[in-house]
């Protein structure tokens, strides 16, 4: 991300010679909206208990799940990145979002039955039953391991563009804002959880929407164009493919985006706590189904608009004679500081980073906080006044531990943030996979204790692989990884297992 970045300072320096006035606006949008998000926060937060906390009591409508997940989704990272992508890549990411709706609908028909079955509030005790103990603290860990950093990413360029044309023009250090940004979060989740973010994420999408439609609608009017001709103009230009396929060495060709996309969604989805979290916390099967299909179909339109702006943006530049910084992260982001399309979309643009960010943070710091203390620290067998007392500590704690993941990630990052998080998806979401799949669709049981060793082999085995593969036939791996690391895990768990013998899951691990 560094090196996709250099033109940054030059960007700092273009909005501190605005007489501070663009920082001064957005430090206000902040100051308000976070006042929104807490006043949510405590009409949400009456009579909280750790059931309100980890699954909102089951009384979410799922609706405003639905509707909430959408942002959650998103995240400030595709905000920024997803319209950029359309310089390199045209609009081929269509074609992963493409395989985004089948797994939505796997993760409907084939996991959540299997969740609420189980009446689950962690969705990794599954493997506690199925498998055993030490498969069980494997996938939470791994859980845990990739949340983490992919959250650490996605509010990482958040934090980096609000300091860079906000917070630099008032010398106040990188680590001050994320330190600041993350404790806000912490401050409107720390009582009520899941039932307190089903409604603040609800309200940071529409936020998020309401965003995107009047930064499209702002391109559009500076090109001159209505409604026909922003859907002529994006289908006439040069960047407007979407398939590829004829290139099987390219990462975009459309059989490893698609069925890519289908297995990213499946994990990072619906083997993800965090995204769970929020279906678990629906009335009943029948409610989570239908907000998954709600939120499945509506990812794919709502993707296409971010690229749509893409087009808009580099057409725009191309007519006014705007020279482009080198990162696609940059382009959105450069055209509200410079004030090219006005004070409005500056501040809209503000509230919609924003509000992707946030609710994409604090479900994620939710989700941490439930799963290390259900599937690690197993506090739900405590007396409810002693786990309440523990999950507070551990909320607080996984808070701090996200700062330093997000200062981490601003050392080591050089490339694009979207891309990076799914590399490392395909990396550490790819046992998850393997397990769950061995655990739902073969009845062997392996031996439970060498269970962690696969999972620790199979990512580094992968790697291993990929780097072979490219220097001696040029073949890149894409997001079908993700697939292989599955495969690998999956054929690991079967040669542990004991044919015809049932271990019950009581490993010591």
């Amino acid at each position: 991300m560094a090196a996709n970045l250099r033109n940054l300072s030059d960007f700092a320096y273009i909005c501190s010679q605005k007489n501070n006035m663009n920082g001064i606006y957005i430090l206000l949008t902040i100051f308000l909206y976070f006042g929104m998000l807490l006043l949510v926060a405590r009409f949400t937060g009456k009579n909280s208990d750790n059931d309100a906390f980890f699954r909102g009591n089951r009384r979410s409508p799922w609706y405003v799940v639905s509707f909430g997940m959408i942002g959650a989704s998103l995240s400030g990272v595709t905000f920024v990145s997803v319209p950029g992508m359309v310089r390199s890549i045209d609009m081929t990411y269509m074609q992963t979002c493409m395989g985004f709706f089948v797994g939505y609908l796997i993760i409907a028909h084939v996991l959540l039955p299997l969740y609420y079955k189980l009446n689950l509030t962690s969705i990794y005790s599954y493997l506690d039953d199925r498998i055993g103990r030490c498969s069980y603290k494997t996938g939470a860990s791994f859980f845990l391991l990739s949340k983490i950093i992919g959250a650490a990413a996605r509010l990482y360029l958040v934090c980096l563009i609000l300091q860079h044309y906000v917070f630099d023009v008032f010398e106040v250090p990188f680590v001050v804002t994320v330190i600041g940004i993350v404790l806000l979060i912490w401050l409107y989740t720390r009582r009520s959880g899941i039932r307190t973010i089903v409604w603040t994420d609800s309200l940071q999408t529409l936020c998020l929407l309401l965003a995107l439609g009047l930064i499209i609608y702002n391109v559009a009017g500076q090109l001159e164009l209505d409604f026909s001709g922003v859907v002529q103009t994006v289908k006439d230009n040069e960047h407007s493919r979407i398939f590829v396929f004829d290139d099987w060495h390219s990462k975009q060709n459309f059989y490893k985006q698609f069925f890519s996309g289908i297995f990213i969604t499946i994990v990072m989805t619906g083997l993800d706590q965090d995204m769970m979290q929020k279906n678990l916390s629906c009335k009943n099967l029948r409610e989570a189904q239908k907000n998954m299909y709600c939120y499945g179909i509506s990812f794919v339109p709502v993707n296409f608009l971010f690229l749509s702006l893409g087009v808009l943006l580099l057409l725009l530049a191309s007519r006014t004679g705007m020279a482009l910084p080198a990162g696609g992260d940059d382009i959105l982001p450069l055209f509200a500081a410079e004030g090219h399309l006005g004070y409005a979309v500056l501040i809209f643009f503000t509230i919609g980073i924003i509000a992707a960010a946030f609710s994409s943070a604090d479900s994620a710091l939710t989700a941490l906080t439930t799963s290390f203390c259900i599937d690690i620290m197993g506090i739900s067998h405590l007396p409810e006044q002693e786990a309440e007392k523990r999950r507070k500590i551990v909320h607080f704690c996984i808070s701090a531990i996200f700062i330093g993941f997000i200062l981490l990630f601003k050392v080591v990052n050089n490339k694009s943030v979207i891309d990076a998080i799914y590399v490392i998806a395909s990396y550490t979401y790819g046992p998850l996979l393997g397990l769950f799949v061995f655990g739902l669709f073969t009845k062997l049981h392996p031996r439970d204790r060498f269970v962690p060793y696969v999972a620790i082999a199979s990512p580094l085995v992968c790697y291993a692989i990929d780097r072979v593969v490219f220097n001696y036939t040029g073949y890149q791996f894409g997001y079908e990884m993700l697939m292989f690391n599955g495969f690998l895990t999956f054929m690991g768990l079967t040669c542990l297992s004991i044919k015809n013998k049932k271990i019950y899951g009581n490993t010591q691990c």
